[in-house]
């Protein structure tokens, strides 16, 4: 979906995925400052939002989620993730109830694949799933935001910030209202600083959520069966997975800016040592430089100097060894 809040002054649209909204304004370290001081909204409204109504909504979704929601209060947010047989991640969901509906937001472009699944599960259980991306566009407001908030909106509140179902209607009048408009890369800043992952960007084919941090997040470890379960249970009691999300510090001294699928190896052994992992996630901070997100493997000791292509960097545990 390609927003309206495009023609905001200086906006410059995202790339990849993240095309239909603005990567930035003009300013990308003041956008992030305004998010960190809680001012400013974020247009999300590229992300899939999906729609499951009926009686039997949370009883049905708690047999196909990670996450534990049959009795999940209205209004508390969750996040939730729906495995392979094998235990891989295939969606990642996020989550509220408003007492009739269960409203969730998607990475850009997974809403149909999500949808097919669902519909195929569906068997006798009372329920209806709609893809309501057409309709409902998301803006997020950072934590600590006082902007007001339309009545009878839903509202997803994290320790985040809060994002809220809008009616694309509304993009532009709540936009013109909630300023200043902070872009996407702003957005994905912050989230590097807060160590949360994202599907397609932490995640690969073979991704298990162990890796992630997602357990206790988006998986629940005392609910019933689901799909991939076998495999979040033997990993969690019996052993280790294979990989482990960490925060890098990358030297500000290079231009370059390693991104996604740069390569990691042991500064020990220089630039054309064996491969230990890759970037995911990078950006530039507002106030702790070049950082990124990767994956490692495992028994990678925590205090060992890195280099992300050419470029040095120090690692901080988000994922136990």
């Amino acid at each position: 979906m390609k927003s309206p809040l495009l023609t905001l002054p200086g906006a410059v649209p995202g790339e990849g995925v993240d095309e239909g909204v603005a990567a930035h304004y003009g300013d990308l370290f003041r956008e992030q400052r305004a998010l960190a001081d809680g001012t400013g909204f974020v247009d999300l409204s590229h992300r899939g939002v999906v729609t499951v109504t009926g009686d039997d909504r949370l009883s049905w979704l708690h047999l196909l989620l990670t996450q534990h929601v049959s009795e999940l209060p209205v209004g508390q947010a969750t996040e939730a993730l729906i495995l392979s047989a094998n235990g891989h991640i295939e969606h990642a969901l996020y989550l509220v109830d408003d007492g009739a509906t269960v409203w969730a937001h998607v990475e850009p472009g997974t809403q149909e694949a999500l949808i097919a699944y669902l519909e195929s599960m569906k068997f006798f259980y009372r329920v209806e799933v709609a893809d309501r991306t057409a309709d409902y566009g998301v803006v997020h407001l950072p934590a600590g935001s006082i902007a007001e908030i339309p009545g009878g909106v839903v509202v997803r509140e994290t320790a985040y910030g809060r994002d809220l179902f809008l009616p694309r209607a509304d993009l532009e009048p709540y936009a013109a209202k909630a300023g200043p408009a902070a872009g996407l890369l702003a957005y994905e800043a912050l989230r590097v600083e807060q160590h949360r992952p994202r599907l397609g960007f932490e995640t690969d084919h073979r991704t298990i959520p162990h890796e992630l941090g997602w357990i206790g997040s988006a998986v629940h470890l005392q609910k019933g069966c689901y799909r991939g379960q076998e495999t979040v249970a033997r990993v969690h009691n019996l052993g280790k997975p294979p990989r482990r999300l960490v925060f890098l510090h990358l030297d500000g001294s290079e231009v370059h800016l390693p991104g996604p699928g740069a390569e990691i190896r042991l500064a020990d052994d220089g630039p054309d040592g064996r491969k230990i992992g890759f970037i995911t996630t990078s950006a530039r901070h507002h106030e702790l430089g070049p950082v990124a997100l990767a994956l490692v493997k495992r028994n990678v000791p925590v205090d060992a100097r890195l280099l992300a292509d050419t470029t040095a960097a120090a690692q901080e545990v988000v994922v136990e060894p």
